[in-house]
């Protein structure tokens, strides 16, 4: 009974670790904003209200978030990385930047702040554009960290089997170690792909480039769908069980 009650301790406070972010609290409402845009179908209701008011609430939680991005843009990349990865996460950064800049002013212009209707709808195609082009940058990347790592996969399976060839245990255990964890990044990084390329479809839904095969029921279908990838990555990481 009492370990019962530990372990709920333990899972209650991993919750209100998960909801403190607002980076959690922002995808959470990313959700129901995708998924009352699939049931609306684009057409007015209920659904649609809900749709609108919490895409103008989520833009609260990206106040001055574009200085991570900056922050981002700014430090050194690790020295393994190559070149064109670097250059690729800082064109990555620079347009996620810009993105959530620009959002800024959309939301000046949706709260009626800021009175100019027609450039506050301008702003807010190039700021969808600025999104839709970092998703296609993080595709590539996520394409070729994902070479890189099926690259490092293989070497540690040729080393491995030397390993067990020269009866050597220790080294085995450690070299099973490291590949199961170049496992575990994969995993995450073809997560992250899916993620990134789907995301280019919901931009091409919400910035109507192609309405007759992306409609609004697609884009909130294939939105939600990612807002639940976005909450499923940033769950934090279970505990780990106490040896008795």
């Amino acid at each position: 009974m009492v370990s019962s009650i530990e372990e709920a301790k333990v899972h209650v406070a991993l919750l209100a670790l998960y909801l403190n972010k607002a980076e959690t609290r922002d995808k959470i409402c990313r959700a129901i904003q995708y998924g009352s845009k699939f049931i609306s179908g684009g057409e007015p209701g209920v659904a649609a209200t809900v749709d609108k008011n919490t895409s103008l609430a989520r833009k609260v939680f990206r106040l001055l978030k574009s200085v991570n991005e900056i922050q981002n843009l700014l430090s050194p990349a690790p020295k393994t990385t190559p070149l064109f990865l670097v250059l690729l996460g800082r064109i990555k950064s620079a347009l996620l930047a810009t993105f959530l800049g620009l959002d800024q002013v959309v939301w000046l212009g949706r709260s009626g702040i800021y009175q100019n209707k027609e450039r506050s709808d301008l702003i807010a195609k190039l700021s969808l554009h600025c999104w839709m082009s970092s998703c296609g940058v993080s595709s590539i990347i996520e394409v070729c960290e994902l070479y890189r790592l099926s690259i490092t996969c293989a070497k540690l399976s040729k080393e491995i089997r030397r390993a067990k060839e020269k009866k050597n245990a220790i080294e085995q255990a450690k070299l099973k170690d490291q590949l199961l964890a170049a496992l575990a990044k994969a995993r995450q990084r073809q997560l992250s792909f899916v993620k990134a390329s789907t995301d280019i479809v919901v931009a091409i839904g919400l910035l109507q480039l192609a309405p007759k095969t992306v409609t609004p029921r697609v884009t909130g279908a294939l939105g939600f769908i990612t807002s639940l990838i976005s909450c499923y990555q940033l769950l934090p990481a279970a505990p780990s069980a106490k040896s008795g």
